[in-house]
């Protein structure tokens, strides 16, 4: 049986779901995992994928190229979940051995799946690119498997399905990994389910952590069906909305009300509802909608800012220019701002944010401007002025908010926060503006 572009070849013997939840138990295999070389993000990606499906996840495993503590971990993984989802060691060299160990523990011996060996075959053809024997190795399928198309590299992925317990494996690298499971994995697990589980997230900027769950704590002691769970981000809040019925249709009629409940609460700082929209989206769409320019000026996030603007496609239409303004003497060549403000109050304080926001403004004659100024340490810092203190600047159509940020953690955290709070900021100014103004003949 195989599962290529969303279709199943061969769709009998399917297993009936169960009622109760699944539990899923995640096995990230690669020493260099553990040695601290790569970051385990597939664990991340698949945890959340996988409580969006509803399955329980209590158990998260590690474990290196070895095939005696390999064999002892799926083992036990086995034992307590009923769904082990297992990345990494599908490769052709000799320390992949994640599929050869899985295969030995279910009791299945290996053989040449010839879809998988002209697969392989053809990727290396359409580079260009020699195929090495051990290349052969990938195409080295369990027996009575269901083979995962991988068309983003050459190890297929691998489900083995026995006694109501399903061992799946997909290749390591996330280019690979993600792809297949929402094509290919996520499917096959929704199958599983005895109902439908439809998740939507609520997603907020602009009020803390502690704040939301304060203010969604009585939805939480009172939830059954729909459940509602609270996700920390940096600077941002997501609220998701699950709920279990017979059909997707029902499922979505049950979580309906709670999202419109959320809205009621938060009000303004909610940016989206939907899980592809990413803050600095939600930015530059409000900038498109509105027919806004902008441009950012920076100092301690050194174009930060601008690079999360521009990794929005469709930016191009609204972003003009960044500066990075890191040196005083660039402040004042660049931007206008005067010696005697920096002498008087230093390059980190509000009336600095103001004034680059402003000169910004003027230079690149933007109708938006995001400044930022701060320290982000881990040197720098005085008792009056400590690390952390950031000031974030937003001209508008001619007004100006600046705000005062006290970020604590590594200076790649204050960065990254103050990013964050400078994107928030941003929809908020923007929003401000137009429901105190007229703007292109329409009250907005």
């Amino acid at each position: 049986m195989i599962w290529r572009r969303g279709v199943w070849t061969v769709g009998c013997g399917e297993e009936k779901g169960m009622d109760r939840n699944m539990i899923v138990e995640l096995i990230s295999v690669g020493t260099e995992i553990l040695l601290g070389n790569i970051v385990n993000t597939n664990a991340a990606y698949l945890s959340e994928k996988c409580a969006g499906l509803g399955l329980s996840c209590y158990y998260q495993d590690v474990v290196g190229d070895n095939e005696e503590r390999l064999y002892d971990t799926i083992k036990t993984a086995l034992g307590r979940a009923d769904i082990l989802l297992m990345s990494g060691g599908l490769g052709p060299t000799q320390d992949d051995l994640t599929k050869e160990v899985a295969a030995k523990v279910m009791g299945k011996t290996l053989y040449l799946h010839e879809e998988s060996k002209a697969a392989i075959q053809k990727f290396f053809e359409k580079r260009g690119m020699e195929i090495t024997d051990n290349n052969w190795k990938q195409a080295m399928m369990p027996e009575g498997c269901i083979v995962v198309d991988n068309p983003n590299g050459t190890a297929p992925g691998i489900i083995m399905a026995e006694n109501g317990k399903h061992l799946i494996l997909m290749p390591g690298p996330p280019n690979e990994m993600i792809p297949m499971f929402e094509t290919s994995i996520m499917p096959y697990l929704s199958r599983l389910q005895s109902c439908v589980i439809f998740s939507q997230t609520v997603k907020i900027c602009g009020v803390g952590e502690s704040k939301a769950e304060t203010m969604v704590a009585d939805l939480i002691d009172q939830q059954t069906n729909p459940t509602l769970a609270t996700y920390a981000k940096t600077g941002e809040v997501h609220l998701r909305v699950t709920a279990r019925a017979e059909d997707e249709k029902a499922a979505r009629k049950l979580v309906k009300p709670m999202i419109k409940e959320l809205k009621g609460r938060f009000g303004n700082h909610v940016y989206t509802t939907e899980d592809d929209v990413t803050l600095e989206k939600a930015v530059v769409d409000l900038l498109l909608a509105n027919k806004l320019t902008i441009s950012t000026v920076e100092s301690c996030t050194g174009g930060l800012v601008a690079a999360r603007l521009i990794n929005v496609p469709g930016v191009s239409e609204v972003f003009k220019s960044g500066y990075i303004t890191y040196s005083n003497k660039a402040k004042r060549r660049l931007l206008g701002v005067k010696k005697s403000t920096l002498l008087k109050h230093g390059a980190v304080s509000e009336e600095v944010a103001r004034d680059m926001a402003k000169g910004a403004a003027v230079v690149a004659k933007a109708d938006v401007v995001v400044s930022v100024t701060g320290i982000a340490g881990p040197d720098g810092g005085t008792e009056e002025k400590p690390v952390g203190l950031v000031y974030i600047g937003c001209y508008v159509c001619g007004r100006c908010t600046v705000k005062k940020c006290l970020f604590s953690g590594s200076r790649a955290k204050i960065r990254e926060n103050t990013v964050s709070a400078a994107l928030s900021l941003m929809r908020e100014c923007i929003l401000q503006y137009y429901s105190e103004v007229t703007f292109g003949g329409k009250d907005k």
